[in-house]
């Protein structure tokens, strides 16, 4: 009888190593391998062999077939990231930092999902019941009509599931999840990928959406095989700073809406209360417009979205200045200081530049370039922009100014709040 095959795998990025290693191939990241469970001894068959499966039920692609329907959270920043509402038979997964909000912000989701009529099972594996009861009588849900149950067993979840045919599921969290036929501990990557692996299934079998809390690692990326995000319909993450109140929930994954679509909500002694307007609450300015501070409207998800950019330009006592960025890429800034020098004439090469986004809002898009070049030289120059002036276009290598998406919108949006001028893209005018 052939000997079972150990397997090491990443935890960070799925490698598969043949033997235990201090640093992955893959990724270079330290103590991130991983035992798997020995593979089933005996020799491999080639092929399926005589037996036949049966036969698949082929659909038309043009059929007319109604799509199923949405369900509204009631909670309409939420609904807005899901792109409408919570999809039947879907699989979504959640992740945070610890204590950023992601149980309370899911306790409210479900306390109004079964406030709608919806059957909702909130699974808890790293919390007692008592614990979470207290917690939803704190936020006022102390009589949503919901079912709660402490458990981390899998199989005595999909077995009490399979009975009682719920609407939702929310399992809090995926990582403290067991399989008795996994020969691992929770938590691990193969303990991961096989309860994700059961519950997605029993979410497309049964027609039932499930929502997955996931770990975040030290980065902020999510912990565990990067298949989970493969498997699931929907990845969401709820970000926001300690020393801020607001959280912001954006979608990195969706299947059934807009990618990088979101939702402000700012966190109370009453859970997650939804911020309507999130462009007024990031453009609390002060009479008076120090340098270095500029507007600009950044597209996040289907809506315009108005940010404060501030950068500070001072000497350097250093050998090598500092390029310091909070919510903007590093990289970008040293290339656009680059075509600062090259094509406008201005050298920054023996100062600081530190560069930040008011409110914690991480900007991914390429339309911020303008007003970052723009706050660099008001504050290089210590001279104050106008402070009904908006900003926004990309800047490209050669010098040039370049068209963004969704101008006229932008432009609509910075009217509404009393911005009178602006500097954009001669294609965006």
């Amino acid at each position: 009888m052939a000997k079972p095959i150990t397997q090491f795998i990443c935890g960070q990025c799925g490698t598969v190593h043949k033997k235990w290693i201090g640093r992955c191939d893959g990724c270079g990241e330290w103590n991130t391998i991983v035992e798997e469970a020995p593979l089933s001894a005996g020799p491999a068959k080639s092929g399926l062999g005589a037996g036949k499966g049966r036969k698949m039920a082929l659909m038309d692609l043009a059929s007319q077939e109604a799509p199923p329907p949405r369900h509204p959270s009631g909670l309409a920043e939420l609904d807005r990231v899901l792109g409408g509402g919570l999809v039947p038979a879907s699989a979504l997964l959640l992740g945070g930092d610890p204590g950023i909000g992601k149980s309370t912000l899911l306790l409210q989701a479900a306390a109004s999902f079964a406030a709608k009529g919806l059957s909702v099972v909130y699974v808890s594996g790293e919390e007692a019941s008592a614990q979470v009861r207290m917690r939803a009588q704190r936020l006022g849900l102390g009589a949503a009509p919901m079912a709660l149950a402490a458990e981390t067993n899998l199989r005595d979840i999909l077995t009490t599931l399979d009975e009682t045919r719920p609407d939702l599921v929310i399992i809090d969290s995926i990582q403290t999840m067991w399989l008795d036929t996994v020969d691992s501990a929770p938590g691990s990557v193969s303990q991961v990928r096989a309860a994700a692996h059961e519950l997605v299934t029993f979410a497309k079998r049964r027609g039932v959406s499930v929502i997955l809390v996931g770990h975040v690692t030290k980065d902020g990326s999510l912990a565990g095989p990067k298949v989970l995000e493969h498997m699931i319909d929907c990845s969401l993450m709820l970000e926001g700073s300690s020393d801020s109140h607001f959280r912001t929930l954006r979608s990195h994954k969706n299947r059934f809406g807009a990618v990088n679509e979101l939702g402000v909500f700012a966190m109370t002694d009453k859970g997650l209360k939804e911020v309507a307007n999130p462009s007024a609450i990031f453009l609390q300015r002060g009479e008076e417009v120090s340098s270095g501070s500029v507007v600009m409207v950044v597209w996040e998800g289907t809506r315009p979205l108005l940010v404060e950019l501030q950068a500070l330009v001072d000497d350097s006592h250093l050998g090598n200045p500092r390029r310091v960025t909070v919510g903007l890429d590093h990289n970008r800034l040293s290339m656009l200081l680059a075509v600062l020098h090259r094509h406008g004439g201005i050298s920054v090469g023996d100062q600081d530049v530190f560069v930040n986004v008011v409110g914690g809002v991480k900007v991914l898009e390429t339309s911020a370039d303008l007003a970052l070049i723009l706050s660099v030289i008001s504050s290089f120059r210590d001279r104050s922009l106008p402070q009904d002036l908006v900003v926004f276009g990309e800047v490209g290598l050669a010098g040039e100014i370049r068209p963004v998406a969704n101008g006229q919108e932008r432009l609509r949006e910075a009217a509404k709040h009393g911005f009178t001028r602006a500097i954009v893209p001669a294609g965006n005018a």
